[in-house]
């Protein structure tokens, strides 16, 4: 582009140092004749666009050719009877050299030159008396062409009408008062004399404009397509640029995988991978392992059927891991056909080892909220059944107590008696005061005894409800334990009445009223483990917000219901507690954040993502501090019939 426009006007954009060593060429050496004529030309002349230096260069050799002819001509002078005044002009050839030698533009020796050969042309024209028609030979048209062809129109038009001035009006003047008529050939004409020099000036100022009108197209077309390069150059500088900023992998093939265009990412990264240099024209695989070639080819050929592709492969580079997010791209040609492939490939080490670690810290966040959900299940089941041993220690002592103070052993004694008299056991209970007093005594023991019966079949029947009662809460502890991570289908309904039961020792013992509002809802297929935890959280979290209330009428309400369309599954847990303020609402499904002095911040976080997981969805809502809270499980209803 440089070449193409001229020092005044050329905008070089700059290339980046990357972009300049690989378009960087080697100077090409021009032949030996343009070698001399640019010897006389000046460092900016000589760096001129080509057409420019085209013309500097035939204003050189043009003037280096007349001062030859007029040293010729001075010599042959000094053999012949002519005049020497004609070769003084090589001194203004001679000039134009000069001129050219240190001029910055064409201007100056151009103008030397046409008044070099102004000079000889009028010189001859007024000199010779004998040709009187001498101005209008066809020659002297070369003049004005070769004033445009220089100077270009504008500046030629001056030096063109002088010309035809000269021709049309000073010259044949100049015959009439000059030269003698009558001594003229006998077939000169003066009216044929006027009307060819007026029709040579007409001619000279004609080939001015057929020249300007080439010089003028010709230049249109040239700054047109000189704008046309230069956008496609900056285009192209500016696509250069972009491939070359950029971190990733940029390469053009063609459809056999032969590299095209390489960026210097691409070049870092084959210099790590193989040791080697990248050469453009070699197979991008070329040192590729033989199952990674066919590989490699098995792409290219559903690229170049039309495909575009996109994969994720891992390489070993210089003993780390590096994996690469490729795609690959046809190039179509104007039949459609392709004519090639580029290939982009981001580095994405660091997005999958974070997508690891991720990995890793949802997993240990899932064990941690299962030990936490276990330890709050443990912790309802520990107040159940501690509230059930208190009453079994009563009932224990019920019946230890009477057992200790049972009429038993006067029983023992009265037996003992009839076993000393069983010889005379008539006449002892008739006639002997003690033996007397011995059938009474047996009737009052009999129904003591009936009555201590009765009252330890009464505690043995409670302390056997109790045993009954630690044996369900663990039942349905061991259930869900062993259910856990299995897709089922689940009565939400009892699910809910079975979480509350774990906390039912803790709603009795804090005066918490609990309102069910259940509506026929049918079964619905999820983890039951996860959706108990979620539960107990809720719960358990409801439980915190109704202690720390200074409500006095602490209610807790759950409602189920289906939504308006039938696909999913409301469960509200609203409580009349400490409520939530407003920039708090959205916090609370954030990992790590608690309104709670002793909370650890993921209990909610890992309910939502086990709702996340469940198909489902858990929110929040609160009119603010002191008006309580509701949070909202919504669960897709799915395989009723299953």
């Amino acid at each position: 582009m440089a070449l193409l426009s001229t020092p005044e006007t050329s905008q070089e954009v700059p290339l980046p140092p990357e972009i300049r060593a690989k378009a960087a060429v080697g100077p090409v050496r021009a032949p030996r004749i343009l070698r001399i004529l640019d010897f006389f030309l000046s460092e900016t002349l000589r760096n001129a666009p080509p057409e420019e230096l085209v013309r500097h260069r035939v204003l050189v050799g043009a003037a280096c050719f007349m001062l030859m002819l007029a040293t010729l001509y001075l010599v042959s002078t000094l053999f012949a009877p002519y005049s020497p005044a004609p070769g003084i002009a090589g001194v203004l050839y001679l000039a134009i050299l000069v001129a050219a030698r240190r001029a910055r533009t064409l201007v100056i020796p151009s103008v030397i030159m046409l008044i070099t050969l102004t000079i000889g042309f009028l010189g001859g024209l007024f000199s010779n008396k004998a040709n009187l028609e001498g101005g209008v030979h066809a020659t002297n048209l070369l003049l004005p062409a070769f004033a445009v062809y220089l100077l270009g129109p504008r500046r030629a038009l001056p030096f063109t009408l002088f010309l035809a001035v000269v021709m049309d009006g000073l010259y044949p003047l100049y015959v009439l008062r000059n030269v003698d008529l009558s001594s003229v050939d006998a077939s000169f004409s003066l009216s044929r004399f006027w009307v060819r020099h007026g029709m040579a000036g007409l001619a000279f100022l004609g080939i001015w404009g057929i020249s300007g009108l080439h010089s003028t197209a010709r230049d249109a077309a040239h700054h047109s397509l000189e704008r046309a390069l230069k956008k496609l150059r900056a285009s192209e500088l500016k696509l250069s640029s972009i491939i070359e900023s950029t971190d990733d992998i940029v390469v053009a093939l063609d459809p056999e995988g032969r590299l095209l265009v390489a960026n210097s990412a691409m070049e870092r990264f084959y210099r790590r991978l193989f040791g080697k240099e990248l050469e453009l024209g070699q197979t991008l695989f070329r040192y590729s392992a033989p199952e990674r070639v066919v590989v490699w080819r098995n792409r290219l050929a559903l690229v170049r059927a039309g495909q575009r592709l996109r994969y994720e492969e891992t390489y070993e580079v210089e003993g780390s891991r590096l994996v690469l997010d490729i795609s690959m791209h046809p190039i179509f040609g104007e039949n459609g056909r392709t004519v090639g492939v580029t290939l982009f490939a981001h580095d994405v080490t660091v997005r999958k080892e974070a997508e690891t670690r991720l990995g890793e810290m949802h997993r240990t966040l899932v064990d941690v909220s299962r030990q936490s959900g276990m330890a709050e299940v443990a912790t309802g089941v520990l107040h159940n059944v501690g509230n059930t041993l208190n009453s079994v220690n009563i009932s224990t002592t019920l019946v230890t107590d009477k057992l200790r103070r049972s009429r038993v052993t006067g029983l023992a004694k009265a037996m003992g008696l009839v076993r000393e008299h069983l010889g005379d056991l008539s006449s002892f209970l008739t006639r002997d005061a003690q033996g007397r007093q011995l059938p009474p005594y047996l009737i009052a023991v009999s129904d003591e005894l009936v009555e201590e019966r009765d009252a330890m079949l009464k505690e043995m029947q409670s302390l056997a409800q109790s045993v009954e009662h630690i044996k369900s809460i663990v039942s349905m502890q061991q259930k869900h334990a062993r259910s856990a991570g299995a897709v089922e289908q689940v009565d939400v309904p009892q699910l809910i009445d079975e979480a509350l039961r774990l906390h039912a020792v803790s709603f009795e013992r804090l005066a918490i009223r609990i309102v069910r509002d259940y509506a026929d809802v049918p079964l619905i297929f999820v983890d039951r483990h996860k959706l108990l935890q979620i539960l107990i959280n809720l719960l358990s979290n409801a439980r915190h917000a109704l202690v720390d209330s200074a409500q006095e009428d602490k209610c807790l309400r759950i409602h189920v219901e289906r939504s308006a369309g039938g696909e999913r599954l409301r469960i509200d847990v609203t409580d009349n507690g400490v409520g939530i303020a407003p920039e708090n609402v959205a916090k609370l499904f954030t990992q790590g954040f608690t309104t709670k002095k002793t909370g650890h911040g993921f209990g909610l976080h890992i309910s939502a993502l086990a709702a996340d997981e469940m198909k489902g969805k858990l929110s929040c809502t609160s009119p603010g501090p002191g008006q309580g809270a509701t949070f909202t499980l919504e669960l897709p209803v799915k395989g009723e019939t299953a």
